[in-house]
């Protein structure tokens, strides 16, 4: 049996399925679909036609997420907007924003205070640190890893299959590290690693580990400046 507070709100035509958790002073849009096991704590609001907690679906040539069974919990005070979708087995830590259109995978971390973008998207087993910035339309692909502090901007573009599939590779996104920026429209292909303060300049094709607090751009990335 769900729990709700008289302190919520919730909209007309909202579905909140069995099992579900809501804190005080929650605010749930019109025509929200809540799923069954979903966690959501004080002072949360949740914008019209949402879904969350959202089971993922797989086939033989699809990998199994070992969590993928766990519960979607949305911490306090975050604020979700228009038509998003978040899978189960995934953590929102407190005051992060998530903007209309974002779509939100299994097993993904998000530390509090960050901005996941409008009309973003973040792939499965990601994690995002404290105060971290996606703009709009950036695709975070699979197994990616931002420290704290870390900016991507809009349209920025990540890779996690060195072979595209043809041949057996261990999937592996980028690894971005603590206050680093990357430039709107950049590549990152899969495994790099980029340095700490580092900024990516817009357009730039990384192919390669960047070192901490340089400059880089260009197609392939190169250090330009320290």
């Amino acid at each position: 049996m769900s729990t709700i507070p008289e302190s919520a709100q919730i909209g007309n035509h909202a579905v909140i399925e069995e099992d579900v958790k809501i804190g005080e002073n929650v605010v749930i849009g019109h025509n929200t679909v809540i799923l069954k096991g979903t966690q959501i704590e004080d002072d949360v609001t949740i914008g019209c036609n949402c879904v969350l907690g959202i089971k993922p679906a797989v086939n033989p040539r699809m990998r199994k997420v070992s969590k993928a069974d766990s519960s979607l919990v949305i911490q306090a005070g975050t604020r979700i907007g228009h038509l998003a979708s978040i899978y189960s087995g995934t953590q929102i830590g407190k005051n992060v924003f998530v903007g209309d259109h974002a779509s939100i995978r299994e097993n993904v971390n998000i530390d509090e205070e960050s901005v996941i973008g409008r009309a973003a998207i973040v792939e499965l087993n990601t994690k995002i640190g404290k105060s971290c910035t996606i703009q709009t339309q950036a695709y975070v692909t699979g197994d990616t890893t931002l420290e704290d502090h870390v900016f991507i901007g809009p349209c920025v573009s990540m890779s996690n299959d060195k072979y595209m599939g043809a041949a057996a590779f261990s999937l592996k996104g980028a690894y971005i590290k603590k206050g680093a920026k990357v430039g709107n429209n950049a590549s990152l292909l899969p495994g790099i690693t980029i340095g700490e303060n580092t900024i990516v300049g817009a357009g730039a094709v990384v192919t390669k580990h960047l070192e901490d607090n340089i400059v880089a751009a260009g197609v392939p990335a190169r250090n330009i400046k320290s």
